[in-house]
């Protein structure tokens, strides 16, 4: 393809001055190209963030991970994350419990699992969701191990950029989850960051997450790991080359320890 376009961290807000919307449309149309040259390993969520459901959990557990995760699917395992025998459905397991007093299986409510490469390029798997009309992937490595798992809507926000919700607080890059938890793009800057949620992270040596979590941790993480600084969970979601892309922030007010 003739173009490479990075969507990480893309405005999708096209609006403003002719100028500034013709530079976001241009960004998205790009963005597709991009898709063509990124393997999912990039972009899936990584397996210490995946949330699966075991088998043999009992109707009240199943109900209350899916009601406090916020997710729609989720993988089902049996025993551990490396036997995964299916995908519920959330929408499956609460329309069936409407007006029913039979003896829960979870067997009965899961659908076929997908299962990808992590080497697997975002455009062919595009084309494999809009042909099976299926909506998430497991990613497993060169052992046939699990890695992690894709959505159709990561997919699409690599190629648009972030899709906010009525849920997400007004800074560009943040976004909010079920759990109370907080999606953020590496280059949202400090100061934005504290002024929208009250916080005061110190911006002195870096200007961006990513950079207090490189400065801070004094390493380059990777995907999965997790740190503590000023009270707050860093969780590593994301990384191109050496740049943090994606992080997931807890808010831990009353830890003791600053750093782990």
């Amino acid at each position: 393809p003739p173009f490479f376009f990075s969507s990480r961290r893309r405005n999708t807000r096209c609006s403003g001055v002719s100028w500034a919307r013709e530079m976001c449309i241009r960004d998205r149309i790009l963005g597709v190209f991009s898709v063509s040259e990124i393997p999912v390993r990039e972009i899936m969520i990584p397996r210490p963030h995946v949330i699966a459901i075991d088998v043999n959990e009992e109707l009240n557990t199943v109900i209350t991970k899916v009601i406090e995760s916020g997710h729609s699917r989720f993988p089902v395992i049996n025993g551990k994350l490396d036997e995964i025998i299916g995908i519920l459905h959330a929408k499956d397991l609460l329309k069936n419990q409407i007006n029913t007093n039979n003896d829960f299986d979870l067997h009965d409510y899961m659908r076929p699992a997908t299962f990808i490469p992590e080497s697997k390029r975002l455009n062919i798997l595009l084309n494999d969701f809009k042909a099976s009309r299926n909506h998430i992937a497991i990613v497993i490595d060169e052992h046939s191990n699990v890695s992690g798992l894709v959505t159709l809507e990561d997919l699409i926000e690599e190629i648009i950029g972030e899709i906010d919700d009525e849920t997400d607080i007004d800074v560009e890059g943040v976004k909010t989850q079920h759990d109370g938890s907080l999606i953020i793009e590496g280059s949202v800057t400090i100061r934005d960051l504290n002024r929208s949620l009250g916080w005061n992270l110190p911006d002195e040596n870096y200007n961006t997450l990513a950079g207090l979590v490189l400065f801070e941790s004094k390493t380059i993480p990777e995907p999965g790991q997790e740190f503590r600084f000023f009270n707050v969970k860093f969780s590593i979601l994301q990384r191109k080359d050496n740049f943090i892309s994606r992080l997931r922030l807890w808010n831990e007010i009353g830890i003791k320890d600053d750093k782990k």
